[in-house]
């Protein structure tokens, strides 16, 4: 696969960070320390429990139709387009407010990214986002890149409820990259170039991905707090030969655990959808 290398994202400076800067004394902020270690997410995983592939019956947005996940909810364009692999892809949120789901303790999480690849090809992805937490009332956001299957790294970038997000990722080569959030609130941006972990997690482009996920940390998936709901506006996918691709014609997919559903996603046109929480 053949990615064009004359980008023009690598003008914002790089800001990056191993660890958050809350007290020491915060229960919720030795909780995330320990979650800079090991959060991370993972590709798509079907209502089967079995790791994404090549699935039939799974239906596209333009049919407002539905497909299901443990752990992703959103909009993914599962195949390449006609005019190549997709080499970025890009989207505007607002961090929403998480609250304490329904019987359930400690710390309870989420997050809103975007990517590529992950769905129908799990070797690889690249993707940058923000992750949202309450514990015992206390709320913390932060700013990341991954490239899975390495671990999430944190941006220092400030991030509060309500703030606007730019989010994108653009894929340089195969095994090379660069992840950007800005912050429309604060006029803040930090952008990372990120590398394949290893020689075999090269990235496809055969996907583009606007999700809410429940992350894994550790060996767990976290608790997944009630979000209320986030929309992704601008929604844009770029193929190899520039063209600028949106929701039209990608899968929906709904996130559910327990044989419950606790998300609605909604397409609004070709470049907003919106994830609402139904915990």
């Amino acid at each position: 696969m053949k990615f064009d290398l004359t980008s023009t994202l690598l003008t914002t400076t790089t800001l990056l960070s191993g660890a958050l800067s809350l007290p020491q004394t915060s229960k919720l902020a030795s909780r995330i320390e320990a979650r800079s270690l090991n959060r991370q997410s993972h590709p798509l995983t079907r209502e089967d429990g079995r790791q994404s592939g090549n699935q039939t019956g799974f239906r596209m947005a333009n049919t407002a139709a539905v497909a299901y996940s443990n752990n992703w909810a959103g909009v993914v364009r599962e195949s390449a387009p006609p005019g190549g692999p997709y080499t970025a892809v890009s989207a505007t949120f607002t961090v929403p407010k998480p609250t304490a789901a329904p019987n359930t303790a400690g710390i309870q999480a989420g997050s809103a990214w975007v990517g590529i690849d992950g769905d129908t090809y799990s070797g690889a992805i690249l993707q940058t986002g923000v992750d949202f937490y309450i514990e015992n009332g206390l709320v913390h956001n932060d700013a990341w890149f991954e490239w899975y299957p390495d671990y999430a790294y944190d941006f220092n970038l400030a991030v509060n409820t309500g703030d606007v997000i730019v989010a994108k990722v653009e894929a340089l080569s195969p095994s090379e990259g660069v992840a950007i959030i800005e912050n429309k609130n604060t006029g803040e941006t930090a952008t990372q170039t990120v590398g394949a972990p290893k020689a075999e997690a090269t990235l496809q482009g055969v996907n583009a991905d606007w999700i809410v996920e429940d992350f894994q940390s550790g060996d767990a998936i976290v608790a997944l707090a009630d979000f209320e709901q986030v929309t992704f506006t601008g929604c844009e996918a770029k193929a190899q030969n520039g063209d600028s691709l949106g929701l039209d014609g990608a899968t929906i997919i709904e996130l559910q655990q327990n044989n419950k559903v606790l998300t609605q996603v909604t397409v609004k046109g070709s470049s907003e959808m919106t994830v609402e929480s139904k915990l």
